[in-house]
């Protein structure tokens, strides 16, 4: 697929099933991801690739972080939250990884890093892998970002869930750029 097909045509699929992408298709996946516009070649980004068992345990992250802010919480929602990550054969974590840079602020680190992630998005897609870019509460809360190995200075950008579509993908509707351009 050419790349502006698949920047035009890329849709986030939810109905995710196995097959995970193999290993061919995720070195087409990071290679991209290190294209992305990067001031200073700081590379501020990193990924991890859950699978298998890695997924039940970030669904046990994702329950232990729910009963620190609600003691109480409902079995049934804990299972909820648990199921989460099951959702999909594997997850991407995309993570902020800034580096001190006299002239690169963090911001502009944290848009690179969305950048490299979005590259990840769209190679899925070029590649016919569905995906879906996630990040919800579990994203910020401590339990799942210590449990995940993030240093105090890492912040988590999304849970990339990937896999085969299970189903047709929704129909693209046309949109109008016009509304979002004006000269200046």
């Amino acid at each position: 697929m050419d790349a502006l097909t698949a920047l035009h045509n890329r849709v986030s699929v939810s109905r995710l099933t196995d097959p995970a992408p193999d290993p061919l298709a995720l070195d087409n996946m990071f290679k991209a991801a290190m294209r992305a516009p990067d001031h200073g070649l700081l590379r501020p980004w990193r990924f991890l690739v859950l699978q298998g068992a890695a997924r039940e345990r970030l669904g046990e992250l994702f329950a232990q972080a729910a009963l620190a802010d609600e003691p109480e919480l409902p079995a049934a929602k804990l299972d909820k939250l648990r199921g989460k990550p099951l959702r999909a054969p594997m997850i991407i974590v995309g993570i902020c990884s800034p580096r001190d840079h006299p002239k690169v602020p963090l911001l502009e680190q944290q848009l690179a890093a969305g950048a490299a992630i979005d590259n990840l998005l769209i190679a899925a897609h070029a590649q016919d892998i569905g995906a879906i870019w996630r990040t919800g509460p579990m994203a910020t809360h401590d339990t799942v970002t210590r449990g995940l190995g993030l240093t105090e200075q890492e912040s988590l950008l999304a849970f990339l869930y990937l896999g085969t579509p299970d189903g047709p993908r929704r129909p693209l509707k046309e949109e109008d750029f016009q509304p979002y351009v004006q000269d200046w």
